[in-house]
């Protein structure tokens, strides 16, 4: 019924720039938030930025002031520009989405994620 699709990982040295992008496709009814998290080898996923459908956004304190979410809602797209990266950046991030499709229920929806390697 859903699905997101991420793209734009890939390999960047420290300090570098990347942006990933996530749309959106199927019967899509309403889209309350969408955002990005990630997993690191090892490690639990965590979240990384979100963004309400009012243009809210919220970050996790290791990325603030370096990671920016923004979205285009024709289509439903997210986007997270990543500068200043980092060596801990790295990991799997995936595209989230409280969605409400044919359902008059809104459920989480996640992408299948895309890798972001930093290093030199």
């Amino acid at each position: 019924q859903v699905q997101l699709v991420e793209s734009g990982g890939g390999l960047v040295q420290p300090g570098g720039s990347l942006r990933l992008s996530c749309a959106a496709s199927g019967s899509i009814s309403s889209i309350y938030y969408m955002g990005w998290h990630r997993q690191a080898p090892g490690k639990q996923r965590e979240l990384v930025a979100t963004i309400t459908s009012s243009g809210t956004t919220n970050y996790a304190d290791s990325v603030k002031g370096r990671f920016t979410i923004s979205r285009d809602n024709a289509p439903n797209t997210v986007y997270l520009q990543m500068n200043s990266l980092k060596s801990e950046d790295t990991a799997v991030y995936y595209c989230k989405g409280l969605i409400r499709a044919q359902s008059p229920v809104a459920m989480d929806y996640w992408g299948k994620g895309t890798l972001v390697t930093v290093s030199s």
